[in-house]
């Protein structure tokens, strides 16, 4: 595999691996300069905005193949290894139990990604993210292996949520915090984790999670990859599900590359977008 991409911008353009190309963002020195968390987030997309279509033979949706490459791959891994805390869903433990998702952070599990491993134990971080898991319904079972190596689990509902399904899960995984009414709210969820302690904060949830942390106003990055394809079909997944937000919420390029390699030399472009203030 061809490794290396083109920097875009920045100027001055130039060839750079990419591997290490995301851990070079070091996202965990931005905490240095906030008091808040830094939050953010990734998405692979076609040419025509999705990021997800019908699953062929299961309820849901699924990231399309055709999308879905190593190289991307790659630069998600380097995202999640740098986070405190990775946020997610109760649909993800569901897909995760059914055999449909796998572990997000593949440090332990692929020799592909041992520097990533050797990156965290270097800066005396613990040997993998926490989880904070979002779950109105809290319809799920708790997977062990998601918890093993000392992992916390924090799970956030809403004041709706069966106290009894509260109690079960809190004598499972330890702590399940109230964070909003009619649904989980972003600042909610933000200022909790900040002060427990968390300040690097990866989202890896689909659409509707993202609305709730753009309206919170939250999210500090976003990566996104333009893959180049279309692909067409209905339902329209796309990054963000919701509400218009009025004003419209504003970012700023940050960093752009092109590999040509990916996609059976179709190619793709990798960004990076911050937000306004």
């Amino acid at each position: 595999m061809k490794e290396n991409v083109y920097r875009l911008y920045p100027a001055p353009t130039e060839e750079v691996p990419l591997t290490g190309l995301y851990l070079d963002h070091d996202l965990r020195g931005h905490r240095k300069v906030s008091d808040s968390p830094f939050v953010y987030t990734n998405y692979i997309t076609s040419l025509d905005g999705r990021i997800a279509i019908p699953h062929p033979t299961r309820p849901g949706l699924m990231v399309p193949k055709a999308t879905a490459n190593p190289r991307d791959w790659r630069l998600f891994q380097e995202l999640a290894v740098q986070a405190d805390v990775l946020i997610t869903s109760g649909r993800y433990l569901r897909d995760y139990a059914d055999g449909r998702a796998q572990e997000i952070l593949q440090v332990y599990d692929d020799p592909r990604f041992a520097d990533l491993k050797e990156w965290r134990i270097e800066r005396g971080l613990s040997p993998q993210p926490d989880w904070a898991l979002i779950s109105g319904s809290l319809d799920f079972a708790i997977p062990e292996a998601l918890t093993k190596r000392g992992r916390s689990l924090l799970i956030f509902t809403t004041s709706r949520a069966d106290p009894e399904r509260i109690k079960a899960l809190e004598k499972q995984a330890g702590k399940v915090i109230v964070a909003g009414d009619e649904g989980v709210e972003g600042n909610q969820l933000i200022d909790n984790l900040a002060e427990l302690g968390y300040r690097v904060v990866y989202n890896t949830t689909g659409p509707k999670v993202l609305h709730l942390l753009l309206k919170a106003g939250a999210l500090n990055r976003l990566y996104l990859t333009y893959a180049n394809r279309i692909l067409g079909g209905k339902p329209f997944a796309s990054i963000v599900d919701g509400e218009l937000f009025e004003p419209a919420i504003d970012f700023q390029l940050s960093a752009l590359y092109h590999d040509p390699y990916a996609l059976e030399g179709n190619g793709q472009l990798m960004t990076a977008y911050d937000r306004v203030s």
